[in-house]
């Protein structure tokens, strides 16, 4: 079957949507998969993980541990990707400067002690800034884009706020990427505004031979093992590229290390 291609304002139209049947090489998890070239990478820095990445163009891919690819965690911010879409699509964020007003409490992490435009948000994973947002999108609103977005695996009873840190929401590096294609071919129910200012929101290097646009997140201590997260797509000359990259974190020294994981990567494997 064919994916439908119709796209949705917000909840308008949920029930035509609910019959877009996915279609998808990527949604059948890998049973085994062993890329030499990649190991390689992940032993020279100690990391324990995997990765997948997908060509947008062709059916090659790539994979380190095809076994863990198809395993389930927590998303932790790298559902920021996914959140900044509904908010912008039902309005409780409007556009990329969108301001959250600190009230003064103080964070561990310092870079959350003060006002946040809805991308500077973003970019430091800013936790009260989206649990604000998510305390006007709803649990029911949520349920429904999760069901259209076909995002992992939501909990029957979660808590708003804390759903995409506290395992209540799972997700294999296998559906990130799944998910990820579609949000490059803007095959979910939202508008272009909301993809225009996802895309710009996730642009972290620009050359001039590729952009390379991504989330991290890290679970911390409400998973165990702690995992890290990253996830995006890099849009070369020729191709774009679409990845989803987890490991084994127990020190969140080593989120450090992942965009430049994902670099080596993308020349080891020439595409870029």
């Amino acid at each position: 079957m064919t994916r439908c291609h119709v796209r949705f304002s917000g909840l308008v139209g949920i029930a035509l949507a609910m019959m877009c049947a996915p279609t998808d090489a990527l949604q059948d998890a890998p049973s085994t998969g062993e890329d030499a070239g990649i190991a390689q990478i992940f032993a020279r820095h100690d990391l324990n993980g995997t990765i997948v990445i997908a060509s947008m163009s062709s059916n090659q891919r790539f994979i380190h541990n095809g076994l863990r690819a198809a395993r389930k965690f927590s998303p932790a911010s790298t559902f920021k990707i996914l959140n900044t879409l509904i908010a912008l699509e039902e309005g409780v964020a409007n556009n990329k400067d969108e301001l959250f007003i600190w009230d003064g409490r103080q964070y561990s992490i310092e870079a959350w002690n003060r006002n946040h435009s809805l991308r500077s948000a973003f970019r430091v994973s800013c936790v009260w800034c989206y649990q604000s947002l998510a305390r006007k999108i709803g649990v029911e609103h949520y349920r429904n884009y999760l069901t259209l977005s076909e995002y992992g695996n939501l909990a029957s009873s979660f808590k708003v706020t804390e759903f995409w840190l506290d395992g209540s929401l799972s997700i294999s590096a296998v559906e990130q990427v799944d998910f990820m294609k579609r949000v490059v071919n803007r095959e979910l129910p939202f508008t272009d505004p909301a993809y225009e200012t996802l895309r710009s929101i996730m642009l972290i290097e620009a050359t001039a031979n590729h952009n390379l646009h991504f989330k991290t997140g890290w679970t911390g201590s409400q998973a165990s093992p702690p995992i890290g997260w990253i996830v995006g797509y890099v849009v070369t000359r020729d191709d774009s590229w679409v990845f989803a990259l987890n490991i084994d974190a127990e020190n969140v020294s080593k989120m450090s290390l992942l965009s430049g994981v994902i670099k080596d990567i993308f020349r080891k494997k020439g595409i870029v």
